[in-house]
């Protein structure tokens, strides 16, 4: 079975309205609908950008103010999937619940329906600057296309929670990002080709670009989309399927065949996942 997959390098500039958030969300979506996509990723905090919007008061908007716009991005996604026909992991939103913010991923499908996966391990910036809380549960999504998983940016730093979404059935592991430097940037991308090669299963992995001046925090972005894949012969030899320019405004596309993925896991040069030694550490798989 194969999946076509887009992955949004997506351009945060200053905007005037949520229109205009709206439309450029528009067009990377039908973007990836030309070019045939049944899964389309967004990155990490890519909403800030509508913190940029002049509220005309005088005073720039903040990170406890993006919860007002939840209902329109939550319809915005919503008709995009309903539309399309395909599953939009529409990057991360900040949300508020029980007076505490969560930086939370939404999986919309086709059908209607909403996934919500809140970031599992909070950086020092989004705890010291942002007062972020860290989500307390972890989920397998059910598609059509079998099951995957959502990990947030730093949350792919930790090989264990892969190893337990790759133990409940994920074949691809869906990671929005955003990261100001080189530094960051590097750690997530280097540590999801770790994971990909642990366990033999994908990775999506996609960051914002551009600027933000006005948003605190967002005044800088280093991104780029890739779908990562195990190091082994049917695979491309430096585990990439396809990348983006780095820092450029686009949409990067490829097919995820997960006939691959089962072929490497039982007859591949090395079989990572199944030669674990469970004799001496934890068993994610019981």
């Amino acid at each position: 079975m194969k999946l076509r997959v887009s992955a949004v390098q997506y351009h945060l500039h200053t905007i005037q309205s949520f229109a205009e958030f709206a439309a450029e969300c528009a067009h990377y979506i039908k973007t990836a609908e030309e070019f045939g996509a049944e899964f389309v990723l967004f990155p990490e905090l890519f909403t800030t950008q509508l913190l940029s919007i002049d509220n005309g008061q005088g005073r720039s908007l903040t990170i406890d103010d993006l919860p007002s716009f939840t209902e329109q991005y939550h319809e915005l996604f919503s008709n995009f999937a309903k539309q399309t026909t395909m599953h939009i992991i529409a990057g991360t939103h900040v949300i508020k619940k029980d007076g505490k913010l969560y930086n939370t991923a939404y999986l919309f499908y086709p059908d209607g329906r909403v996934g919500e996966q809140a970031k599992l391990h909070i950086t020092p910036t989004e705890v010291n600057e942002w007062n972020m809380a860290a989500g307390d549960s972890f989920q397998i999504f059910e598609t059509n296309k079998g099951k995957i998983a959502i990990l947030t940016c730093y949350d792919i730093e930790f090989p264990e929670i892969v190893r337990i979404a790759k133990a409940k059935g994920a074949d691809v592991i869906f990671c929005p990002s955003c990261t100001e430097d080189r530094h960051g940037f590097h750690r997530v991308r280097y540590t999801s080709h770790a994971r990909a090669i642990e366990n033999q299963l994908y990775v999506v992995l996609t960051g914002t670009v551009g600027s933000l001046p006005t948003v605190d925090f967002m005044r800088s972005n280093i991104g780029q989309a890739v779908i990562i894949t195990p190091n082994d012969i049917p695979f491309p030899p430096k585990g990439i399927q396809v990348e983006g320019e780095i820092n450029n405004d686009m949409v990067i596309t490829a097919d995820l065949d997960l006939e691959l993925l089962y072929e490497v896991r039982e007859r591949g040069t090395v079989t990572t996942w199944r030669d674990r030694r469970t004799d001496l550490y934890v068993d994610w798989g019981k």
